[in-house]
Formats: structure tokens, sequence, C-alpha cells
């Protein structure tokens, strides 16, 4: 147990029989009546954002939770199959609890958030920022740097990105996997 005045982002706690993430609080003290916490908390299955208020002094139920690096091998239907990178053991993990499942290519590493108590995976994240390679683009003209324009592109793993005019096919760009922006070209 622990008191709502120690809840921080990231702090995950069990509400009404589900688990949520604290993603923002408020320490308020108001001029009259009693000091309070008021935080946001996102669901972990559904991702959903609740608005919560909790007196000071009030007992919550957290929960332990554990961030290991797990290797993306391959999809597997609805799952992805990824590697634990110290024991070498496979688990599959559906596609819709990876954050940026759409930029994910073999081999790419991710943090797997698993709750400690019941070996339960909650889900896994993508590194904010990959690397990825165009396979299909409309051609580029010389000089297309003046305006903000941009273009659809396919990458390797199949997602669109909007990209400059100027990005051809076979470059390397990089891309915000939270987003799917376009974030700069890749030096190859």
């Amino acid at each position: 147990m622990m008191n709502a005045q120690d809840i921080k982002n990231g702090t995950c706690i069990r509400l009404d029989g589900r688990l949520y993430f604290c993603v923002e609080f408020l320490h308020v003290k108001p001029g009259k009546g009693n000091t309070f916490m008021r935080t946001k908390l996102k669901d972990v299955v559904d991702g959903r954002v609740i608005e919560r208020r909790f007196n000071i002094g009030e007992k919550l139920e957290d929960v332990r939770v554990e961030r290991r690096p797990y290797q993306f091998l391959y999809n597997d239907g609805g799952d992805d199959i990824f590697m634990n990178n110290e024991t070498f053991e496979q688990i599959p993990i559906k596609k819709d609890l990876v954050t940026g499942a759409d930029f994910m290519k073999e081999g790419d590493t991710v943090e797997v958030v698993s709750d400690a108590s019941t070996d339960t995976v909650l889900y896994a994240e993508m590194p904010i920022k990959t690397t990825l390679k165009i396979t299909y683009t409309e051609p580029g003209l010389k000089g297309d740097t003046a305006t903000n324009t941009l273009k659809p592109a396919t990458v390797e793993t199949g997602a669109t990105v909007r990209v400059p005019l100027f990005i051809n096919e076979g470059e390397l760009i990089e891309v915000d996997t939270r987003t799917g922006d376009y974030v700069g070209r890749v030096k190859a």
C-alpha cells in the first residue's frame, strides 16, 4: 500500500480492479479545505485516460512493475514473438499492446513492462525514434526544399509516413514511433 501523496509520473496503481499508470499529477493546496492530489491516470489495457482526485493520506494499492529489454523476432498471426535478451525465453505479445508496432522490424529491441507479481505483460514500447529505409515514394525534384509540402512514402515495415518532397526511394529516415512523423534524414 502507498499513500496518495507518493504518486509520481510512471507510478502504477490498482484501482477498481484495473491497472493504471500515472501520466500527470498535481499537489493542490486550496485556501480552504484539505490538500489533495489531482491526477491523470492511463488505463493499461485500453489506453483511456481518466482524471482522479485523491485526498492526502488516502491509501492506494501500488503495483510493482518490471521493465526488461526484449528483441522482436517475428510476427505469428495476431501476436508478435519477442525474446528476452537475458534468458532467451520467447513470449508472444499481442500487436495492440506494442506502442509503435507499425514501425517495428526484425531485430528491434523494445522495452516490455510487466506486472512483477503475476508476470503479466502490461505493454511494450518501441524506442521513441527509429531508422527506416524508404521502399517506395514518388521521385523528388531537385530544389524542392523551399516549402513544407509533404508526400506519402512507404517504409520497409509497410507503414506510410509523410516525408518532404526532396526525400527519394532507398534513403534512410528517422521516424517518431509515437506519432509516425518524419524526424529527419539519416546519413548512410
